[in-house]
C-alpha cells in the first residue's frame, strides 16, 4: 500500500527536538552574563559547551519520558520546553501559571523542581557552561 503522507515520527524523526529548542531559547534569555545582560544577546546554542548541552539535552529527554502522559495534556512542545526551563529554576513562571487544570500543572511544577536549578556562565574560552 502507498503511503502517501509520512507519519509523524517520518516526517520529523526527532520529535523532541521543538522542545529542546524552546528550551535552549528560554534558557538563554532568561539567563545573564557578568553584566546583567541576556546571553542571547551575544550567544546562542552554538556558544554551549558541548558536555552542557548533552546534559541539557539528557534533562531533557529524560521529562519528556517521564512525564509524557501529563505533556500530553498541557501546551505544546515549544511551550512545554520553555516551561520546563523556567519551572526547573523557578523563575516565577512556568507549568503551575499556565491555567492548566491543578494536577497538571502540580505534576509537571513538581517533576521539574526535581531536576534542580541549572544555572549558565561564560568560560574563559567564551563558551556558555552550567
Amino acid at each position: 500500500m502507498l503511503q502517501l503522507t509520512p507519519e509523524p515520527r517520518q516526517r520529523y524523526p526527532d520529535m523532541r527536538e521543538t522542545f529542546f529548542d524552546a528550551y535552549i531559547t528560554a534558557a538563554l534569555w532568561s539567563s545573564t552574563d557578568d553584566d546583567d545582560r541576556p546571553l542571547d544577546d551575544h550567544y546562542d546554542a552554538t556558544d554551549i559547551a558541548p558536555a552542557t548541552l548533552a546534559q541539557m539535552r539528557a534533562d531533557c529527554a529524560d521529562f519528556e519520558t517521564a512525564q509524557a502522559e501529563t505533556l500530553a495534556q498541557a501546551g505544546a512542545d515549544d511551550q512545554n520546553g520553555h516551561d520546563f526551563w523556567l519551572t526547573r529554576n523557578r523563575h516565577g513562571a512556568g507549568f503551575w501559571d499556565r491555567g492548566y487544570p491543578d494536577a497538571i500543572g502540580r505534576t509537571l511544577t513538581d517533576a521539574a523542581h526535581a531536576y534542580g536549578s541549572f544555572d549558565l556562565y561564560i568560560g574563559d574560552d567564551g563558551q556558555v557552561y552550567a
